[in-house]
């Protein structure tokens, strides 16, 4: 009997090919090469796919070039998106805890509110944030030389061991070391002899001790702005005293210090000693700048002074614009186009425009901290 032509031709079909896995079709670079560009939020899931994909997303060499590749992305995207701003408050529920909030800035000037994180610890100050990574201070008298490195993108945190300068008033700032691919974080306790500052390695998990030289200024510094550490041009910049105030910088590749001087007599139309008065340093439309905040002498009326260093390290340079602004709580900083983040006496968070004089209200109160960014950039840093 005849086989039915169906059955005959089942019988010498080959065996149905089981369908692969992306990846076993892709060489590893390939895959590497992709993995690199996509959102951290994947990239945590994907840990999960096997044990090379594991190895290879929380190696030090793919957290950098993840890193290299977001801040590329963002210098190239840094035109066509609106900048964020970050903030913290005080919740309802244990004391002294906060959420760090993220939000948008809409064309109107408003904030849309897209994310919000509970720090993981208490009693406990920003003192920067830089790439995607923040720096905290604790306050606490017994624990004030306790400092930690925060990435909220990944919620991991790393408590930094205790460091030997102790002091009543602390300069600490948080920068990358853009060579290297690194974080480092420079710390200045006053009245040291001779001059000290400290300074982390993230990549060496060390602390290491660094003599405060600078041409033609030798010996103690008699006193520091304790505000956090301004970051541009690869510095970190502080206020600091001896005889005469000056900002001490600090190249972060070099790792040397350098001196820049304040605008001459810049507080000559001000009440330096009535309460009230500030002066900060601060990033405004890309150029070093100074704020400064007060009682004018001549008439009674509260002022602002924004001085602008044109050119970076050229004390010529220094321009300057004088603006009534009504009584300032708290000065926070600049946004890219040049609005200053102030905080009034009702504490209402407020953008000040200093051309048109216009104040926007960005919708809440009281809160302990404020920062702008372009874009907040997330990133593995701490994931291994």
């Amino acid at each position: 009997m005849n086989t039915p032509p169906h059955k005959h031709n089942r019988m010498n079909e080959s065996p149905i090919s089981q369908p692969k896995f992306p990846s076993e079709s892709l060489p590893d670079h390939i895959i590497h090469e992709i993995l690199t560009w996509l959102p951290v939020k994947s990239l945590i899931r994907f840990r999960c796919v096997s044990k090379s994909w594991y190895s290879t997303i929380t190696s030090r060499i793919f957290i950098n070039m993840h890193l290299d590749r977001a801040i590329s992305l963002f210098n190239y995207n840094s035109s066509n998106h609106n900048g964020y701003l970050l903030y913290s408050l005080v919740p309802m529920g244990p004391p002294n805890c906060r959420k760090l909030f993220t939000g948008v800035r809409n064309s109107d000037g408003k904030l849309t509110q897209i994310s919000s994180i509970e720090i993981p610890f208490c009693h406990s100050r920003i003192a920067g944030f830089c790439n995607g990574m923040f720096c905290f201070a604790s306050y606490l008298s017994n624990c004030k030389d306790l400092i930690y490195l925060w990435n909220p993108s990944i919620r991991k945190f790393k408590m930094l061991d205790g460091t030997s300068i102790s002091d009543t008033r602390i300069a600490l700032g948080l920068a990358y070391h853009s060579e290297n691919n690194d974080f480092k974080i420079l710390r200045i306790g006053e009245k040291l002899e001779p001059a000290e500052a400290e300074v982390y390695t993230l990549s060496t998990d060390s602390w290491r001790r660094v003599v405060i030289s600078v041409e033609g200024r030798n010996g103690s510094i008699d006193g520091i702005d304790d505000s956090p550490c301004v970051f541009f041009n690869g510095a970190l910049h502080c206020i600091a005293y001896n005889a005469h105030k000056f900002i001490l910088s600090f190249d972060v590749n070099e790792e040397k210090f350098g001196e820049i001087m304040l605008p001459q007599n810049y507080l000559d139309e001000l009440d330096g000693y009535l309460d009230g008065f500030s002066q900060n340093l601060t990033v405004f439309k890309g150029s070093l700048a100074l704020i400064v905040f007060g009682k004018a002498r001549v008439r009674n009326s509260n002022k602002c002074h924004i001085w602008v260093m044109k050119e970076y390290g050229v004390v010529k340079s220094w321009t300057q614009k004088s603006l009534a602004v009504g009584w300032v709580d708290s000065f926070y900083g600049c946004t890219d186009d040049g609005e200053l983040l102030i905080e009034k006496r009702n504490g209402l968070l407020l953008s000040f425009d200093p051309e048109s004089l216009k104040k926007n209200s960005l919708g809440f109160q009281f809160p302990t901290w404020v920062g702008f960014t372009s874009n907040f950039m997330e990133s593995l840093v701490l994931l291994e």
